[in-house]
């Protein structure tokens, strides 16, 4: 009789080693990330099956990449599950393994590292590359998610609400705040709203840097006016520079009249004028173009070959 209870008092050893309420947050911190990630993809992967000219091979490498993200995900909660003490028996029905192939298949440690060492889908802007688009020293500053970054941290420092604040409020470490504010790390939109409110920002100038930095398509219903906040975001994040500085920055290729139509209309200016500004504000204009010709489209039936500059 006694010999039988030795089974049930090794069961909890082999628990208890793997409880760690520390992995458990990274695996949350992680799932989040992906969730992210399946947006993005799937978007990409709904658009490219509404044109007949998408090729076979670029929906089945669309279609891997969202497996590889289940696969992600289900590892992650695996060993969420276990780092929080739960059985992994509740696992076992849903993935159709057993308990011991579970334990064996997602070590917590290699699980660990290989949502540290994951890599991120991100969508490609619209548009051809041009060689000064290739990114250095010099124009890394430029990319979307450092807008982003420069922006939030503008806000912050302009609050005077601190990291460690904003990390309370996250419920996250104060170096994974340090991280999104720096630009090393990729936020949630989620995260970035909490932030924006925290510092008493407006969540409407962020959207479009956010969503410009994930991938994701612009979520605005009036084409002109996105494009507006857009170009108003970037030049919040390269601090407001004055109308005299923006206009120097395009060496007078724009006039005082186009800035004000760009930035608060009314109609449209041509693209020359959105390209010139989009780099005197520090972004891409691959980004602004497919935001123009939206614009563009809402506002006229019909656009002079000029136009395009």
């Amino acid at each position: 009789m006694p010999a039988r209870s030795h089974p049930h008092s090794s069961r909890p050893s082999i628990s208890s080693v793997s409880i760690s309420a520390g992995r458990a947050s990274r695996c949350t911190e992680a799932l989040r990330d992906i969730a992210e990630d399946f947006a993005v993809v799937s978007d990409e992967f709904l658009h490219k099956t509404h044109s007949a000219a998408t090729p076979t091979t670029e929906l089945l490498r669309t279609v891997v990449e969202l497996d590889r993200l289940v696969q992600e995900a289900v590892s992650a909660l695996v060993v969420r599950h276990r780092s929080q003490g739960e059985p992994l028996s509740d696992l076992a029905p849903s993935l159709r393994l057993t308990e011991d192939r579970l334990r064996k298949k997602f070590k917590p440690a290699t699980v660990d590292e290989n949502l540290a060492s994951r890599t991120r889908p991100r969508r490609a802007p619209t548009g051809t590359h041009r060689h000064d688009d290739v990114p250095s020293p010099k124009n890394l500053l430029r990319a979307p998610h450092q807008r982003l970054a420069c922006a939030l941290t503008l806000m912050q420092a302009q609050s005077g609400v601190s990291q460690r604040e904003l990390a309370e409020r996250l419920e996250v470490h104060p170096s994974y705040v340090s991280r999104i504010l720096s630009g090393e790390r990729d936020a949630s939109w989620k995260h970035v709203m909490a932030i924006v409110k925290c510092c008493e920002g407006n969540c409407d100038l962020f959207k479009p840097l956010w969503e410009a930095a994930a991938g994701v398509r612009p979520t605005g219903t009036e084409p002109a006016r996105y494009l507006r906040t857009y170009l108003t975001a970037l030049m919040y994040a390269a601090g407001s520079p004055s109308t005299e500085t923006i206009l120097a920055s395009t060496q007078n290729t724009i006039s005082e009249a186009d800035l004000k139509q760009a930035l608060g209309g009314p109609g449209v200016p041509v693209w020359l004028v959105i390209k010139q500004l989009t780099h005197a504000l520090q972004g891409v204009p691959e980004i602004t173009l497919p935001l123009w010709r939206s614009a563009i489209s809402s506002t006229e039936s019909s656009l002079p070959a000029e136009a395009f500059g």
